[in-house]
Order: structure tokens, then sequence, then C-alpha cells
């Protein structure tokens, strides 16, 4: 699903990341691990089509995304990525479906589909009674899985999540980490979590340890 091939990322003078190279099975669920200044975001964001390499490459299920334009790579990026970030990153003056169904709306969904798309996934989640909620009427806990929702509901080919768990308590934070799994075994995705969290690395299919910008 990914193939990644020595990539580098300068700030400079400043080398952040000095040749990674790694694959990540369809499926597969990877934790990437290390101290902080490791480079594990900026690789996450390099990975997410987010920022662009220095040097190297790397493609997804088979696309080199920096090879599109950038009309394509947003449309690219809609399709097959989902994003689940430490601080939610819910739009406030929306409620949990309407904020699932936006990227299904960028898309080009219709309203009424994607409204059905987002009701299906909230309560394969738990959160059937809380659609109408704002971010600021939900839980940490329920606004994570908001978050994750709307990385899932355009069924994307892989997640990329970053210190999901990191903002939570013990215990929402470990019905998070059961999520993860139950949905990759329900919906096939790949997931490539950055993670301070040993829990939820230990679970993982596969850790990569990342030390002063390479893989150790």
């Amino acid at each position: 699903m990914v193939e990644v091939q020595q990539i580098t990322k300068n700030y400079g003078s400043l080398s952040i990341l000095k040749g990674i190279s790694f694959s990540v099975a369809s499926g597969e669920i990877i934790s990437i691990v290390g101290s902080s200044g490791a480079g594990k975001t900026t690789l996450l964001q390099i990975l997410g089509t987010l920022d662009r390499p220095s040097s190297g490459s790397f493609t997804i299920d088979g696309t080199n995304p920096f090879s599109l334009s950038q009309k394509e790579l947003a449309q690219f990026r809609n399709k097959n990525i989902g994003f689940v970030f430490q601080f939610h990153q819910l739009l406030p003056e929306f409620n949990a479906i309407e904020n699932v169904m936006i990227p299904a709306l960028i898309h080009g969904l219709s309203k009424n589909e994607a409204r059905e798309q987002a009701a299906h996934l909230l309560s394969q989640v738990g959160l059937s009674e809380r659609f109408a909620h704002r971010p600021n009427e939900l839980s940490g806990g329920e606004q994570q899985r908001v978050a994750v929702c709307r990385a899932l509901v355009n069924q994307p080919k892989i997640i990329f999540a970053d210190e999901p768990s990191g903002n939570l308590d013990s215990r929402n934070a470990g019905e998070l980490h059961e999520l993860f799994f139950k949905l990759r075994d329900q919906f096939k995705q790949s997931f490539i979590i950055v993670t301070h969290n040993a829990i939820l690395a230990q679970q993982a299919d596969r850790t990569i340890t990342l030390q002063d910008g390479l893989i150790v």
C-alpha cells in the first residue's frame, strides 16, 4: 500500500530526515515511535502529502502523489487518505454528523449519501445518540471518535494518525486503540500511527523506531 524510498527532509542546513525507507502492506497497522525531534511528525506530514520531501520518493497504492497537479493531488488526498490528529480539529460550528459529512461532500456525494455514510460510521463507534451534538458538547473521547469517523467517511486506503490518543485519559485512549483495530478488521484500511503511547505501539502489527532522522 505504501512504499517509501530514501526520503530526506532538510530545512536549510538542518537535516530532519536522513534517508527513510520502508513499506506498509494493505490492512497493516504500523506505529512510528521515537523521542521528540526524531522526525516522526515530519515523516507523517510528507506521507500524508501535506509537505514535500527534499529527496527520495514514495507511492500510495502505486501512485506517486507528488507527480500530480495541485488539483489532482487534492482529489487524491480526499479519496485515498484519512487524517486523525491529536487535537481533533473538528469544526466547532458544525455538529458531529456534519463534521463527518464534510469530506464526503467535498468528494462529490449528495447530502443524503454523505449523511447516510456518516450516520453509519458514527453508529459503529457508539455515537448514534450524539449526531446533533457540537464538539463542545462532546467528551474528549467522543470528539476523537468523531474525528476517526471523519477520516474514514470516504473509505480511504490509508489512515495517518498523529498522537491520536495523546490528549485522552487512559480509559479513552484504550477505547480508541481498540477502535483502530476493530475498524481495520472491518474496513481493511492500512494505518500509520505516530505515538508516544507504548501500549498502542506494542499493539501494532509492526513498530518503526526513528532516531535522529533515521530508522533504527
